[in-house]
Order: C-alpha cells, then sequence, then structure tokens
C-alpha cells in the first residue's frame, strides 16, 4: 500500500500576503497596547525580566513589537516528533507545509462500534483507541482522544500516556493535567528511550498545555507548559478561541486573538528553555449563536485553521491546528461532509500537525470507533488530493501514447502496471462494486462495513508494543499505573 504523509501543502490560501500583514501588525497592536493578563508569578516574572512593561496590578504584561519578535526567535522551525521505529518510517516531520493528520483530544464519551448512543470513556478506550490508530495508516499518530472517566485526575497523566505507548508504535501527544503527572510520564518515556539523551534525541511524546482566550495565561495551564518546556519535550501552546465568545464575530478578529494568544505561549516556552521544541496552536472555530456552544464541524473552523497555517509560515513556526470533526452525533451523510471540507482545506493550506482529524462526533465530546475507521479513508483521499499531479516526462506518457496511437488502448501496457498502484488512491473502506456484487455481499452501508473492520482489529491478538521487561521496570519506577495498563 502506498502511504501517503509529509506531504507538501501550501496549495490553498485563504489569505493573501497582505492580509498576512495585517493581522500580524494588528496583533502587535494588541500586545503593545493592549497586553496579556498573566495569573502565574513565574511566567510574569519571566516576561520582566526579558523587557516586558508589567503593571502589578492588574498583572497584564504589554510587550513593543521588537521584543514579540525577538523571543519567538529561538523557536524551532521544524520540529521533529517521532515513532518508535528506529527506521524513522513513523516520525512527522512539523513544519514549512508538511501535512499530517491524525486523532485529537479529549473526548468525554466513546460510541462503540456499531452503536449509535454514547457512553462515559474509560481507561480502556484509550487503549483500544490506540490499538485502532497502530492499525490505521493513513492515521499518522495518536493524539489521547478520550478522558479516563474512571480515575482521578491525580492519576491520569501517567495512565493515559501509559496505555498509549503499550499499545502505538506512533507518535504520542497528550493533554496534561498535574505536574507530577508530567514528571512522571517523561520518566516513564525515558525508561522506554533508554535515557534522557535518547528521548530528547527522538522525542515520541509530546504535551499540549493551554493558555485562555482571549489575552490570558492561568496559573494551571502556564506552570504545565513551563515545566515541560523546562524539560525539553516538544510542546504545543494551543488556543480556542470561538467568533462571537471569547473572539470578535468576524473571522478576521479571531485570527487577531489566537495569534496573540499562541504567540504567548511561543514566547514563554523560550523564555524558560530558548530553543524548546515548540508549536504554534490553532483551535479556532465558531459559536452557535442560539446558545454559544462550540462547534466543530463549520466550514469557518476550516478556514481559520487553513489561514492559521498561513500566519505559522510567516513566523517560520511549526503548526498545531485541527480540522476534521463534525457535530453530527452519529456517522451519517453530516459526519462525512464535515469531516471531509474541513480537513481537506486545512491539508492543502499545508496544515503540519492536523488533529482532531479522526473519530470525533458531537462537538469534539464524542470519539467514534467506527469514526475513526472512517475518517482513516477520508485522510488518505486527502493526502491524496495534497500530493497533486506530477508531471514529468515519465508521467506525460508521450512514447506510451505514440506507441497506442489513435483508437489504442492502456490496460495492459506496462506503463500502466508501473504506475496502477502509486497514482490512484486505493481505498479500504469505500464500495466500488456494482450493485449486483454490492447486494451479494449484503448491502452493507458504510457504517456497516467500518465497524466491521473496528471490531475485526479489537477483536485481534492484543500484543503489547513494550516488552514484558520493560513492563515490569515501568511498574517498579512509575507510580499510579492502573492494573493492565502495564
Amino acid at each position: 500500500m502506498n502511504i501517503r504523509k509529509g506531504l507538501d501543502g501550501g496549495h490553498y490560501k485563504p489569505l493573501n500576503e497582505k492580509d498576512v500583514e495585517k493581522i500580524h501588525q494588528t496583533s502587535l497592536k494588541i500586545f503593545s497596547e493592549v497586553g496579556v493578563q498573566v495569573n502565574f508569578p513565574e511566567a510574569l516574572e519571566l516576561f520582566k525580566k526579558a523587557g516586558a512593561s508589567i503593571n502589578e496590578s492588574t498583572k497584564i504584561a504589554k510587550f513593543n513589537p521588537e521584543l514579540v519578535m525577538e523571543l519567538i526567535k529561538p523557536a524551532p522551525s521544524v520540529v521533529h516528533l517521532c515513532g518508535r521505529e528506529d527506521s524513522g518510517e513513523l516520525d512527522c516531520e512539523i513544519g514549512g507545509n508538511k501535512v499530517y493528520m491524525g486523532t485529537g483530544g479529549t473526548a468525554l464519551n466513546v460510541q462503540d462500534p456499531g452503536e449509535k448512543t454514547a457512553r462515559r470513556s474509560k481507561l480502556e478506550d484509550i487503549k483500544n483507541m490506540a490499538r485502532l490508530v497502530d492499525a490505521l495508516d493513513n492515521v499518522h499518530f495518536y493524539m489521547l482522544n478520550v478522558y479516563p472517566n474512571d480515575l482521578p485526575v491525580e492519576r491520569v497523566d501517567v495512565n493515559r500516556f501509559g496505555a498509549a505507548l503499550n499499545h502505538t508504535r506512533k507518535h504520542v501527544m497528550g493533554g496534561v493535567y498535574t505536574l507530577e503527572g508530567v514528571r512522571n510520564v517523561i520518566k516513564m518515556a525515558e525508561i522506554i528511550a533508554g535515557s534522557s539523551e535518547k528521548l530528547r534525541q527522538r522525542p515520541f511524546i509530546s504535551m499540549v498545555a493551554c493558555p485562555i482566550s482571549p489575552f490570558m495565561l492561568d496559573e494551571s495551564y502556564g506552570q504545565l507548559a513551563i515545566e515541560v518546556a523546562r524539560q525539553g519535550i516538544p510542546v504545543v501552546v494551543p488556543v480556542e478561541p470561538l467568533c462571537g465568545s471569547t473572539a470578535p464575530i468576524t473571522l478576521a478578529g479571531n485570527l487577531v486573538v489566537q495569534n496573540v494568544d499562541t504567540l504567548c505561549g511561543v514566547m514563554l516556552t523560550q523564555l524558560v528553555n530558548p530553543g524548546t521544541p515548540v508549536l504554534y496552536g490553532c483551535i479556532s472555530s465558531i459559536s452557535d449563536l442560539r446558545d454559544m456552544k462550540y462547534l466543530s464541524g463549520a466550514i469557518e473552523m476550516g478556514l481559520m485553521n487553513a489561514a492559521s497555517a498561513q500566519m505559522a509560515n510567516f513566523y517560520n513556526l511549526p503548526l498545531y491546528s485541527t480540522a476534521g470533526m463534525s457535530d453530527a452525533k452519529i456517522n451519517d451523510s453530516q459526519s462525512g461532509y464535515e469531516s471531509a471540507l474541513t480537513g481537506l482545506m486545512v491539508a492543502l493550506a499545508g496544515g503540519n500537525f492536523i488533529h482532531d482529524a479522526a473519530g470525533f462526533l458531537e462537538f469534539c465530546m464524542t470519539a467514534s470507533y467506527d469514526k475513526l475507521v472512517i475518517d482513516n479513508e477520508i485522510i488518505g483521499m486527502i493526502m491524496r488530493a495534497v500530493e497533486g499531479i506530477t508531471v514529468d516526462e515519465e508521467t506525460l506518457a508521450f512514447d506510451v501514447l505514440k506507441k497506442a496511437g489513435p483508437g489504442g488502448h492502456f490496460v495492459s501496457n506496462r506503463h500502466t502496471r508501473k504506475f496502477m498502484r502509486t497514482e490512484q488512491y486505493q481505498p479500504q473502506l469505500s464500495d466500488r462494486n456494482n450493485r449486483e456484487t454490492w447486494e451479494e455481499e449484503g448491502a452493507k452501508s458504510l457504517r456497516v462495513r467500518a465497524s466491521e473492520k473496528a471490531r475485526e482489529i479489537l477483536e485481534g491478538p492484543d500484543i503489547p508494543v513494550l516488552s514484558s521487561d520493560m513492563r515490569n521496570i515501568i511498574r517498579k519506577k512509575i507510580p499510579g499505573l492502573q492494573a493492565g495498563i502495564m
């Protein structure tokens, strides 16, 4: 099978160069005239020492334009998010216009294979989702996509990462909740890698800490971001401004808010540890103005995340963006077109690390096993679109055309055999049979076929990625692990 990943996007640009410059200049005015409220003393002190103007009573930090650009400058333009294969086959090189797509987090509910209803997610679901991701070729990474409602918060971090690391070889990213959890997850990863140095050389974990829109850095996530940066682990500081609620109703106004907020996070990580691998983060979307809830399948969400690819490129930063979700409650036509449209937009725009692109329904509140399988197919098609059309002497096929001549055919041609598996995307789930064959095989809908595929994977052998010796070491050295995870 021809696996497409890390291909160059950037063909679709919702902003022109003047638009990008206007968003940049407005953002600098926000930094200098409005400022960011920093509700974490250590972060406020770091900004103060760097030259920001601090109002001690309001805790608002203001930055002149030169300081903003100076503080983001040490951030690397490319971040390597590695898989567990030394060959690099599962690695993601995040930066430029290279495109990767995968799961996202963190849903509170799951939808089991074949079901329409949802239930509360558990730790077991993280393991099972990891197994699915490992088996689905077009899902390039595993971002921890559900919350284990059966665990207390102080045990969430080690168990989420532990379950994932033991059941997929692909890169694992996740949001974090406690300082002790961050430290224990990193310690676990160091044990698996073989040393602290080896983990930093090939980081197969990364973490997420979110500021608050608009223009606030709270103590909890500020503290977590500082800790991850201090340890030199790749970190994302994404923000989620919503048009009409936590950002202006206009898409351009939203882009200003998310640009300021995520750049603030980037600046903080570089002050803590210059050169920290950090991703410019965007999760922007719109609000449903009837009841102010978050919408995940809106076309405007795709527009803003596609535009963020241009903004990240402007600052020469790798991008963490979102696309491919749906507000539908089941895997129906709505879930398909919402996921495909936004996923295609952001991928063609060159979104680097496109999370939430596999498995999410119901405003990102529900992770669906069936949809994860369906989205694997959608992502495969999207990546074929990103790949584009190769035009060279061999693909133009002049000699082949000349030999065949008028009225000729190309069915048995060597040229056809050579390119038939790479030139066209070969679907694994879609039905391309004629009606008679489809009916003979049970007249199954896509939902049924996806459920069967999910069950086939989950009912197969549950083979841990980690050796029994490694699991024993981790159980002895890492506190709080749930029985059966390692």
